[in-house]
């Protein structure tokens, strides 16, 4: 899958990259209404096409048109839940998981959209997926040769401090080899910076998800990637560093 998300983002132009990154989020955004409302199917599959609307609708207009499709999806789910209600007891917990995975999947991962819209957009969407990748992978190698103490075992029992860690290192020398390679624009503050708040972000993104997987009582959100689970589990990290790069971009980076 790596290969086709680089090639997207390098070759695909805005248009293609929205459009993958939609059916991404359709995926997504159906992997987590399938744990947390099993049997609202109506409403899963209604989800899991506005969230295709939702991501793309930021190439045309990034404010008030994005804003108003994703309160019009809202409202129509709403309606959804009001007239199709099972066991009135349940129903607020129904709904707030509905509002949740919504607002979770499509709205942060439209960001990208956003991003991928500003002057240096496909640097910055490398940069994500840089610091992304190398964070998890030295987090994997840290936490398994010095791992001692455990990050957070209520929501991930085989997380560690110093798998943490090391994914933060892991994050500088990505940032580091996009800087060195395909973005100079990049301070050495911009560097630092960011591979630590988005690596940072990134984990919480990670511990995010494995909390409503527990939650939900379920291993992986789905199974299209056999031996890695679900899209759900590949994006979880990204999910959260979309929103925080896209406002880094925006209110920080002086290019």
């Amino acid at each position: 899958m790596l290969p086709i998300v680089i090639l997207t983002i390098t070759m695909g132009g805005p248009f293609l990259f929205a459009a993958f990154l939609g059916a991404v989020s359709a995926i997504a955004t159906y992997e987590f209404y399938r744990m947390a409302l099993p049997d609202r199917r109506l409403e899963l599959s209604f989800a899991s096409l506005c969230s295709v609307l939702v991501v793309i609708i930021p190439l045309y207009e990034i404010n008030l048109s994005f804003l108003s499709i994703v309160i019009g999806c809202l409202f129509s789910l709403f309606l959804l839940f009001l007239f199709r209600i099972r066991d009135i007891t349940n129903t607020a917990r129904e709904v707030s998981y509905a509002i949740l995975g919504f607002i979770y999947i499509p709205v942060l991962l439209a960001h990208l959209v956003m991003l991928r819209q500003t002057v240096y957009g496909v640097q910055w969407l490398l940069v994500i997926m840089l610091i992304v990748m190398t964070n998890d992978s030295l987090a994997f190698y840290s936490g398994k040769t010095f791992g001692k103490h455990r990050l957070y075992p209520l929501v991930s029992p085989k997380k560690t401090i110093e798998g943490a860690a090391g994914g933060l290192v892991g994050s500088i020398i990505g940032a580091a080899l996009a800087k060195y390679t395909f973005f100079p624009q990049l301070s050495a503050f911009d560097v630092v910076f960011t591979a630590i708040f988005i690596g940072i972000i990134g984990q919480i993104g990670d511990l995010f998800e494995s909390m409503l997987k527990r939650g939900f009582g379920v291993k992986d959100s789905g199974g299209i990637m056999p031996g890695h689970g679900g899209i759900l589990d590949r994006m979880d990290s990204i999910i959260f560093a979309a929103p925080a790069t896209y406002y880094y971009v925006i209110y920080c980076f002086k290019g």
